[in-house]
């Protein structure tokens, strides 16, 4: 498999930014918090985006967003209880508690608005990804990062 330089560059970025982010992947196993492992949330979150890593964001996050699917960023996310609790339980479980650099008592709801994401994709990026329809929304990771849904990022 041919390398390149900017290949390399890039997966030795996100590698840092990680490392240096504070987040720490809770592993266990194949359990990872850069790979959605758990099955319900895979189907249920990916029925409308990309099933997100729990350690994209802090504990108190994923609760609060999990906490409104009613009212999921302009749209109703609603699920039975069960599911509901299931995925709650998986992603508080498996993300980080706090994420340095980020405020302890801000509840960020947005992956784009992590200080990481902003520091590695910069307003360059994110304008061409809202440029492109293909590509639609900063927070369509997958259309960028091919190996996304594997915990890969950078490509």
């Amino acid at each position: 498999m041919k390398y390149t330089l900017s290949a390399i560059a890039a997966t030795a970025t996100i590698a840092a930014a990680v490392v240096f982010s504070g987040v720490t992947p809770a592993v266990s196993g194949s359990n990872n918090a850069f790979v959605v492992t758990n099955e319900t949330t895979k189907a249920e979150c990916s029925a409308c985006h990309m099933a997100y890593p729990p350690g994209f964001l802090p504990k108190r996050s994923w609760q609060a967003i999990m906490s409104d699917l009613s009212n999921h960023f302009g749209e109703d996310a609603s699920l039975d209880d069960a599911s509901t609790k299931e995925i709650t339980d998986y992603l508080v479980a498996t993300a980080p508690a706090e994420i340095r650099g980020l405020n302890p008592t801000y509840t960020v709801l947005r992956i784009s608005q992590m200080p990481w994401f902003t520091r590695e994709h910069g307003s360059r990026t994110i304008a061409y990804a809202k440029s492109k329809p293909d590509i639609g929304s900063i927070s369509n990771c997958a259309a960028c990062h091919r190996g996304a849904e594997r915990g890969f990022f950078g490509d």
